[in-house]
């Protein structure tokens, strides 16, 4: 064939390498489409920085420097074991480094649980419309997801616990402060629903955002079960979400498991120095943890006078009533991002009438407030 002739072919197309038949079964979708992605769809610049629950305020100084004075040395492979940061942790939490592991942020940690404990065709209960990472890691290994319904904006307790005693599955997930509506459950009713679990169900108890939540929402450190795993991150209050660095602790027994199915150089350098510093410098966490109150107080403020109804949040967001339907809900999420300011809102049927407004700084939150004055303005 000469040069001529092969300019008008068209492309050779050739049958793909086939996937597994769980992987063929699941839906071309990812749990959340990043900010970048936005921007680059829609080719609006993001003004406001509010949906993604990041740390706006940024890592302490002390910790940029850390990364900036360990950056010669990311030509050395990382420590496999996070050996220091393991027992920094266990002076914190008062408990042995055998008791805690090291991920790749609560994402990554959660994918390697359903590895962990989920065979195809098992059972893993959750929420409706609560974080759906979980959710995503439990088909993406073949599980059975079973969805209790909230109630009155939180994760229904009861719901959950009936669920557990009618389908016996592996995994129970509950997220306390919970995403995405940043209520909570006092630290007394998830001691004794854990309690009530069976033995041969996981209980995964997500608290990224422990630090920000009022302090009778956690259960004491020395709270500890066979079959309870609790879930932190260094990307919330530590303003650490681009390392994707976070941390389970449990039962020795079980956090010994994940060595048989972890990535053991996943957890890259510059994170497990970072989260290091991070844990050191607890006057700046302290002055985070204010910043997020004043930022939560500045939503509500905003939303309730521009007639919206703001929920209580033990986090670093506002979830908010619109007051209307999904719909509405949805136009108003359209608007700001059409005036470049970037949210999310829960999807679950019952929480879709909501938005969800992340914390930021004074900046970012008087743009946010102006752009949902136009939008309303626009709308109504």
């Amino acid at each position: 064939m000469d040069m001529e002739t092969s300019k008008h072919i068209g492309p050779i197309t050739m049958p793909r390498p086939l996937f597994t038949p769980l992987v063929e079964a699941l839906p071309a979708t990812v749990p959340f489409v990043g900010p970048e992605a936005l921007e680059r769809r829609s080719g609006i610049a993001i003004k406001a920085r509010l949906g993604a629950n990041e740390n706006n305020f940024g890592p302490a100084p002390s910790v940029i420097a850390a990364i900036a004075n360990a950056a010669p040395d990311v030509w050395k492979y990382c420590d496999s074991e996070s050996h220091e940061l393991r027992g920094a942790l266990a002076e914190n939490l008062a408990l042995m480094p055998e008791q805690i592991l090291v991920g790749e942020g609560i994402d990554g940690l959660l994918g390697l649980t359903c590895r962990l404990f989920l065979a195809q065709g098992d059972k893993a209960v959750t929420s409706l419309g609560a974080y759906p990472t979980f959710s995503y890691h439990v088909a993406g290994f073949g599980g059975h997801l079973v969805p209790v319904p909230y109630k009155d904006d939180r994760e229904d307790l009861q719901g959950l616990m009936a669920a557990v005693k009618k389908h016996r599955p592996k995994i129970v997930y509950l997220s306390n402060p919970d995403n995405p509506m940043g209520t909570w459950w006092h630290a007394d009713a998830i001691v004794d629903f854990a309690k009530n679990i069976p033995d041969e169900t996981v209980i995964i108890l997500d608290e990224a955002y422990c630090e920000t939540a009022p302090s009778d929402a956690v259960p004491p450190l020395g709270f500890a079960l066979p079959n309870l795993l609790r879930y932190r991150t260094f990307s919330k209050v530590y303003g650490l979400a681009g390392q994707r660095i976070g941390y389970i602790f449990g039962e020795s027994d079980v956090i010994a498991g994940f060595d048989r199915i972890r990535n053991h150089f996943g957890v890259n350098k510059i994170a497990q120095i970072a989260a290091l510093a991070a844990l050191k410098d607890r006057d700046y966490l302290g002055k985070v943890i204010d910043w997020t109150a004043a930022g939560r107080a500045e939503i509500a403020r905003f939303t309730n006078e521009l007639g919206l109804s703001p929920l209580p949040s033990g986090t670093n967001f506002v979830t908010v009533d619109c007051g209307r339907d999904a719909a509405y809900a949805q136009a108003i999420l359209n608007g700001l991002a059409e005036r470049g300011v970037f949210i999310r809102k829960p999807m679950a049927p019952g929480l879709d009438r909501c938005i969800r407004i992340s914390v930021g700084t004074e900046k970012d939150l008087e743009i946010a407030r102006a752009a949902l004055a136009d939008t309303l303005k626009a709308l109504n």
